[in-house]
């Protein structure tokens, strides 16, 4: 059951889209809200760095700058929670960005991130390095949120017969259910006989559900741009799939196919663990 969402914020404009998103799935899931935001120390420790025999600049106005920043964008998630009704707790946490936020995690049921962060008019990346870390490191289901993407719509499940998409199938069915959804489950095709096989399992996963699923196969093209396509096709606002696909290497990576995805992706991406 998804009780709890924890919704991580540095106050940017594309934070911001993230933050829109969680607070609508909590409405609608009738969950609360943990809105966290960090003061990254690496700012303050970059200017206490003396090796060219530099002096430091004061560094109180940036530690004032930093926490009156991190004020802000908790109470605009404050603010935007209590417009929709729904129950938000703050905090201001010190640290790794990415660490704190998967640290603060173990106690919610779901994380939601922006794919970009403050840095990112700065930087060539297509996915901020915060978002990257938690998503490299969590052991909780997560959504990546780009700027634009907005809660509503149908889920588009990859699934792949892995572990991973097994976890995201579960997950995906929770949410399609709660929020009235159709589930649109892609399998690629190119193999019919492993086609029809993850078809088979998904069929004995929802029954006996009453949720309205749509198969969606394709024999051509990569996976990860035909699930976006459906995705866009379907007019679904999230993508639901396993952090690892049937080729994991290890535990600390994602799959290529689900950080093609998250990276592309113009509507959220749940990566499941």
């Amino acid at each position: 059951m998804m009780e709890s969402i924890l919704i991580a914020t540095d106050g940017s404009e594309a934070a911001h889209a993230a933050e829109r998103y969680g607070v609508s799935l909590a409405k609608r899931l009738r969950a609360r809200v943990v809105g966290l935001t960090v003061i990254e120390e690496r700012w303050s420790q970059l200017l206490r760095a003396n090796a060219s025999g530099i002096p430091s600049p004061p560094l109180e106005p940036v530690e004032a700058f930093l926490r009156s920043r991190a004020e802000a964008a908790l109470r605009r998630l404050g603010d935007l929670s209590r417009s929709h009704g729904v129950d938000c707790n703050t905090d201001t946490l010190r640290g790794i960005a990415d660490d704190r936020i998967v640290d603060r995690a173990h106690n919610t049921d779901l994380t939601v991130i922006g794919r970009d962060g403050i840095s990112a008019p700065s930087r060539s990346a297509l996915i901020g390095s915060t978002a990257d870390g938690v998503l490299r490191k969590s052991t909780k289901p997560v959504i990546v949120v780009p700027r634009g993407a907005e809660a509503g719509g149908g889920i588009v499940l990859g699934f792949d017969g892995s572990p991973g998409s097994r976890i995201a199938a579960k997950v995906g069915i929770e949410c399609a259910k709660r929020l009235g959804q159709i589930l649109h489950v892609f399998v690629d095709s190119k193999d019919k006989g492993r086609a029809v096989t993850r078809f088979d399992e998904m069929r004995r996963m929802l029954s006996p559900s009453e949720l309205t699923i749509r198969e969606v196969s394709s024999t051509l093209g990569r996976p990860d741009v035909k699930i976006v396509d459906a995705a866009r096709a379907s007019g679904s606002g999230l993508i639901a799939i396993g952090a690892f696909g049937r080729n994991r290497i290890n535990e600390y990576f994602i799959g290529s196919n689900s950080a093609s995805v998250v990276r592309s992706s113009p509507v959220a991406v749940l990566l499941a663990r």
